[in-house]
């Protein structure tokens, strides 16, 4: 168990190192200095949601959960995370009414982008394997 959890974590850093470092190409690219202190706090802020989402894909195989329960409950902690990490640590969204209800929505659409994707993924991998089996 807690090699699958230090290796869902290592998976979760990549994708945030991935992401920060297309994020410090597009800022190279267009000569923009940031203080090393700035980037510092950007990329723990991505490095603690690689991790968390990594790690947060248990919560799918808990098979005394519904689907619907799952999906809530990951749903629910990922916003949580998000918006304190994205408020309060790193400053990604302003502490304003308009920024929170943009942030959140496109929070939602990225979220529901996500699980379409999976959601077919798996019901491919489903087909795939009944017909297998006939």
């Amino acid at each position: 168990m807690l090699s699958e959890i230090v290796y869902r974590s290592f998976g979760g850093l990549g994708f945030a190192c991935l992401i920060t470092f297309i994020a410090l190409t597009a800022l190279m690219l267009q000569n923009i200095e940031v203080p090393i202190a700035e980037v510092w706090v950007h990329m723990l802020g991505s490095m603690i949601l690689g991790v968390y989402f990594g790690v947060a894909s248990f919560i799918f195989e808990i098979e005394k959960w519904s689907p619907l329960k799952q999906v809530i409950v990951h749903f629910f902690l990922s916003v949580t995370l998000w918006f304190l990490i994205a408020i309060f640590m790193a400053g990604w969204v302003p502490l304003t009414p308009l920024s929170i209800v943009i942030s959140f929505c496109m929070f939602v659409g990225i979220y529901v982008l996500f699980w379409l994707g999976f959601n077919a993924y798996y019901k491919k991998i489903e087909a795939d394997m009944n017909n297998s089996v006939r």
